[in-house]
């Protein structure tokens, strides 16, 4: 895992973090890192899988559209890579 080093915290700052930390029951640390997930990984952000569920959805595609895809497929193997 990366660790992170914050400097010039003002002293008002990390207090306010050792308190809130304190109301939810973890370390200034733990809280640190909650705030920071919860910035750049919000709860709302577009995931890819979900995306693509809900067009198919959209456009009304069924398992049966998919079956189409197993039995036109390559199966032959894939060459390994020569490096010669």
């Amino acid at each position: 895992m990366a660790m992170l080093t914050v400097r010039n915290l003002p002293d008002d700052v990390h207090r306010a973090l050792r308190v809130q930390a304190a109301r939810h029951g973890r370390s200034t640390e733990a809280e640190v890192r909650e705030i920071l997930a919860a910035a750049v990984k919000p709860e709302t952000r577009v995931r890819l899988g979900d995306a693509l569920a809900a067009l198919g959805r959209k456009v009304g595609l069924t398992n049966e559209d998919f079956e189409v895809f197993q039995q036109v497929r390559d199966k032959t193997p894939a060459e390994p890579l020569r490096l010669e």
